[in-house]
């Protein structure tokens, strides 16, 4: 039960029709796990804590560099040196101290990852490695766990959202089928990122993870790309691959 402090800080949400004080409580009781804490965690953390949600694991084995602070906004001048997933659960404490923030400051896999993915209800992919994003999906698979996946680079920025508690929803393997492909492909690093964009991608990401979570509204479906320097979103359907070696039926 909301109590007088609450209903005021989330009033403007409660007024929504879509939304109503159920579904705002949906939102406090609600864990959502957050792997990678810069440009597209940044934001995400920072409007879920700010939406209501009650509880956040964030993890991210990095520290903060200086390169970092043009677009990985929950992280401050004097956060440099300091691990990214601490430093955001600072951003995300001052925003909202009723937001319960677990941090993990390892490289989430295997064992460990699987049983942070089975605990939530909800996970976003904010990372930037292939390996990450493919482990992310098999956990999410396995735990039958909601994934929205987020991803930047240059002025493109993509979104998708992976549920498989549905029957004929696709995994994002069924996306990107595994070629080989691996940790040397496209990075920020290398290739460089918009600033505003990982911020567009990641508030993305908040809004669906919002109505997963909340029960408000659809979600999204398919993959959706932004081309920054034109201001145009494209949508693709994507359907589920009968041969995935993920989501597939065991035959």
């Amino acid at each position: 039960m909301m109590d007088d402090h609450a209903l005021l800080r989330y009033s403007r949400q409660i007024m929504l029709p879509e939304v109503d004080i159920e579904g705002q409580e949906r939102l406090i009781d609600s864990h959502a796990l957050i792997v990678g804490a810069g440009g597209l965690g940044s934001p995400a953390a920072l409007y879920l804590a700010a939406a209501g949600v009650g509880h956040i694991t964030l993890v991210d084995a990095d520290s903060v560099e200086l390169s970092n602070l043009q677009r990985q906004i929950a992280h401050q001048q004097a956060s440099i040196g300091h691990n990214k997933a601490d430093s955001a659960k600072a951003s995300v404490q001052a925003l909202n101290p009723e937001c319960r923030v677990i941090t993990v400051e390892e490289h989430a896999q295997g064992e460990l990852l699987e049983r942070l993915v089975a605990a939530a209800d909800l996970v976003l992919d904010c990372t930037d490695r292939f390996s990450s994003r493919y482990a992310i999906n098999a956990a999410s698979q396995k735990a039958r766990v909601p994934l929205v996946s987020g991803a930047a680079i240059r002025f493109s920025g993509q979104l998708a959202v992976f549920d498989p508690r549905l029957p004929e929803a696709p995994c994002y393997a069924c996306l990107y089928p595994p070629d080989g492909q691996g940790d040397d492909a496209l990075s920020c690093a290398e290739s460089g990122v918009m600033a505003p964009l990982v911020g567009v991608i990641g508030c993305f990401q908040a809004v669906e993870a919002f109505k997963l979570l909340s029960g408000a509204g659809k979600a999204h479906q398919g993959l959706s790309l932004f081309e920054a320097l034109s201001g145009h979103w494209r949508h693709f359907n994507v359907p589920r691959d009968p041969a995935c070696p993920v989501c597939a039926p065991a035959h």
